[in-house]
Formats: structure tokens, sequence, C-alpha cells
């Protein structure tokens, strides 16, 4: 269902066309939005743990470190293709159960299948014909591919209606939207607390005793037992909102508005990518200085745990418990570097006064992230200066965890970087949605745009991180000091090219309404 806005002509550009939505109906009770927002701390749960256990679980099924990397491009694929085709057939569903909560549902499901793959990977190949040594599981690996593509596709199947459910509930209030993104983005910030706690928990497989398996060893039931108690969290959260808070069946259609569609072929990515062709001036430096900052960011977030376990603390994967150790710490880093995003995410506002505007803050962070990612040679170097092995004679050639200084080192980086990464959520879409409405243009489209510019060098990184790392080597650093470079260039960019937005009064009103990404 598509029509011009207003005052736009026949020839408006296709970045100018938005799709129009039902009128808005009455906002619904606060208790009804907190019950649908809280579903985010589920979504997010398990999104925590993707981030500081998997890279590592894959290594131990045998899949070697510069492959690891694709498996993510599950994430900015799905990203891409998922969220506009849920989004869009959302918007024009006409189930008897309501435009977004039968997607919401679907996506719940498709998650349990997809933490039952990944949870039971190693014992779904050990039955098939994997051995339980050391070494490649292929049978295991093809199981755990197919479940963690699936999380991904039902991730992004749930997030998008959900704030579109959100937004559906506050009736058009502009008040109760900017409450609802406000719960939303709390919500996730308790996803992700909890997802790091229970990831950095090494006794979490107690609950479940059937978890240890003969093929399933100590971090294997561990990350199986988290999966679990996610997956029973977002059902939790899911049923009671979905019974708790019900849609209006949307009508079908006008028979004009489907001619409409049907003429414009298909809907979905013919304005995405069409609308690349009108862009204004902003919006390209906007995307400019976006893909340089996700290109920054996301070889931390695939290899922080990984980091910590084999730089910080000299661990192998397989050999000995050390990597465990490391990878443990890393979770409870990136448990405070939850903490502080979700401080850092209040404060956005006064920083960006404080500063003389959003423009200027971006700039100013982007600078924090490069040099939070030089440091990481730094700590890396500290705690390789600083090997030690037992004293005594039972433990003499056993590699000791690194010294405290090193270790807290390695945490007061995380926590620092929360600080750029509450930016990083709130001020690209803050400023899309301005640049946006000056230019006449719909919002939705505007933020499809500027999903491009994270998606695209998401998949950039994921093809090319492992190789470039195998270069210098293996490990990680090759990948944090381009992504340090990138940080710097993003910051340069911002200060020097991105326009400043028309009043900083505006630009602070809307980060209270801009939503996180993943």
């Amino acid at each position: 269902m598509e029509v011009k806005n207003s005052g736009a002509t026949a020839t408006s550009s296709s970045f100018q066309l938005q799709q129009q939505n039902p009128p808005p109906l009455a906002a619904e009770p606060l208790r009804k939005i907190i019950l649908v927002a809280a579903i985010a701390a589920g979504v997010q749960f398990g999104w925590a743990l993707q981030l500081s256990l998997l890279t590592p679980y894959v290594q131990l099924l045998g899949i070697p470190h510069t492959w690891a990397a694709f498996i993510w491009l599950c994430g900015p694929v799905s990203g891409l293709l998922v969220q506009p085709i849920v989004g869009y057939y959302s918007d024009n569903c006409t189930s008897r159960f309501g435009r977004r909560r039968p997607f919401i549902a679907a996506g719940t499901a498709l998650v349990a299948v997809a933490v039952f793959l990944i949870g039971f990977a190693a014992d779904l190949g050990h039955a098939a014909g994997d051995s339980t040594g050391k070494g490649s599981k292929p049978r295991a690996i093809t199981v755990f591919v197919v479940g963690f593509w699936i999380l991904d596709v039902a991730n992004n199947m749930l997030q998008g209606p959900c704030r579109a459910l959100l937004a559906d509930l506050s009736g058009g209030n502009a008040r109760k939207m900017s409450a609802a993104n406000s719960l939303y983005s709390f919500f996730m910030a308790v996803g992700n607390v909890l997802g790091y706690a229970a990831g950095a928990y090494t006794r979490l497989y107690r609950i479940f005793p059937f978890s240890k398996t003969s093929a399933c060893d100590l971090y294997c039931a561990n990350l199986k037992s988290c999966f679990l108690i996610s997956v029973a969290l977002l059902v939790t959260l899911t049923v009671l909102a979905l019974t708790m808070v019900h849609e209006k069946a949307a009508a079908a259609s006008p028979p004009e508005q489907a001619a409409t569609v049907k003429k414009r072929g298909f809907p979905v990515f013919g304005e995405l990518f069409g609308a690349l062709k009108d862009l204004p001036r902003p919006m390209w430096m906007l995307l400019l200085v976006t893909c340089l900052n996700w290109i920054a960011w996301f070889p931390f977030l695939l290899f922080d745990t990984d980091w910590m376990g084999k730089e910080v603390y000299g661990g192998k994967v397989g050999e000995g418990n050390l990597y465990d150790k490391g990878v443990r710490a890393g979770a409870l880093g990136l448990m405070l570097n939850s903490v502080v995003l979700g401080l850092a995410s209040l404060s956005v506002q006064f920083l960006a006064r404080g500063l003389g505007g959003v423009k200027r803050l971006w700039g100013v962070v982007n600078f924090l992230l490069a040099v939070c990612l030089a440091m990481t040679v730094l700590v890396t170097k500290m705690a390789q200066h600083t090997r030690h092995y037992g004293g005594d004679e039972a433990t003499a050639a056993t590699l000791m965890p690194p010294v405290a200084g090193v270790k807290i080192g390695a945490l007061a980086l995380f926590a620092v970087l929360g600080i750029p990464l509450a930016i990083t959520y709130s001020i690209p879409f803050a400023l899309a949605s301005i640049f946006s409405s000056n230019s006449g243009a719909g919002q939705g489209l505007s933020l499809g745009v500027l999903n491009l510019a994270i998606v695209v060098p998401q998949m950039v990184v994921s093809v090319a991180s492992g190789p470039w790392d195998d270069l210098f080597g293996g490990g990680n650093l090759p990948a944090f000091v381009v992504g340090a470079v990138a940080a710097a260039a993003s910051g340069i960019f911002a200060l020097t090219m991105l326009p400043s937005p028309p009043s900083d009064d505006a630009s602070t009103k809307a980060l209270s309404s801009a939503g996180g990404f993943h």
C-alpha cells in the first residue's frame, strides 16, 4: 500500500515514497507496552550468548579461526533480506490474530528449533558418526550452521514486528512511542546483562544434568544450558505478551491500492534500492560515516571473547582450561560493557548538549573507539610479556592466567567501549530520521537505506577478517587494528563532512526514540 507524501508529485523520487499505514488506534495501557517490550530481553539474552560463546564453540567443533567469521554472515544477510520482507508483509497482514502477533509467534517457534540444533549439534553429530576426539566434526558443524542461520533469521523475524507492535500500541502518541522505545532499549540491556552473566558462569550445566555427554564436554554443556534458559525466557515472555495483548485484524487493502502495489512490481527491495539513486548529500555522508563505524565495530563484536581466550589468557582451543577461562572473562567484560551501555544510553542527550551537538559527539566517541581498539594491541603485548607458569613442581609446566593488571586493563577496555556503542545504537538512527524528514522522505524507507550501511560492512568483515588475520599468522589483532583505522576515519568524516542537523534540539529529542541495532 503505497501513496505519495503530502506535496509529492507523480514524479517523486523513490526516496520520497513511503508506505501508508492504517490510521492509529487509541493508545493502549502502559502495562501492555511493557509486556511487548519485555520480549526484547529474551531476544537479547540469546544474542548476548551468540556474541560471547559461539565463536569459541565453532572452533571446538573443528572450524578453523580463518573460516569462523563466514558463519557470522547470516546476521547481516538476514538483516538485509528478512527484516524488509517481514516488515512489509506484517504491515499488510490481514490475519484474524493481528498484523504483528503471527510473525512474533513464528519467530519464537523458530528460535526454539534453532536453539535445539545449536545446543545439541555435538550430540547429533556424534549420533550421525562423528568421533568424540579432537579434530573436525563435519556432521556436528553442519547441524550447528543450519541452527545458527535459523536462529539469526528468527531473531530478525522477531525484532521488526515487536517494534512495529509497540508503535501500533502507542496509537500515534509521540510520548508513548518514546516511552515504548525506551522500554525496549531497557529490556535489551537487561537481556545483555543476563546473557553475558550466564556465559561467564561455569556451572549452569548442573541445572540440566543431561546436558553433559560423551560428545559434549563441560564448555559445550554450559553453552547448551545457557541456550535452554534463554529459549525458556523468550517463550515465557512471548506467551505472556501474545495472550494479554490483542490486535484488531487489519482490513484488506482497497482494490486501488492493491493495483498500485502490483503496478510498481516488487515493493520491498524496489523502493529500497531505488532510493539510493535519489539520496540527498546529507544521507550519503551519514551512510559513509555509518559504514566506517561498523567496519570498526564488527571485528571486535565477532572476536572479543576469542581475543580474551587466546591473546590475553594465552590459551588454545581444546587444550587445557585456560582458553575457556579467558572466554568466560570476556563474557564478564561484555556484561560490564552492557551496564555502561545502558547508563550511557540514558546520558546521550546530556552529552550531545555538552559537546555542542550530536555530530560532534559522534565524532569524538569514534576517536574513543579507535583508541580502545588500538589499546587491544598494548594489552596483548603486556599479557605476553608477563606470561608466567606455576610456582611449584606440580604446576611448573602449566601456563597460568594473566596477572591482575592485565585482566583489569582488558576488562576496562570492554567497559569503556560501552560509551561509543551507546552512540552507535542511537545517533545514526536519529540523524537518518532528521535528514529524511527534511527531504520529505518516509521514515521506514530511510532507515532501510541506513540499514544497508550497517549490514554491507558486516558482510565484508565476515568474509575478509579471517583470511586477513591469517595473513599475519592468525590471531585477532590485525582485524582490530583495521577497525581502529576505520573508527578514526569515521570520526574525521563525522566532524568534517557530516552536515550538522538543522536544530540540535531536534536532534537530541529524536535520540529519545531511536532504537538499537544488532
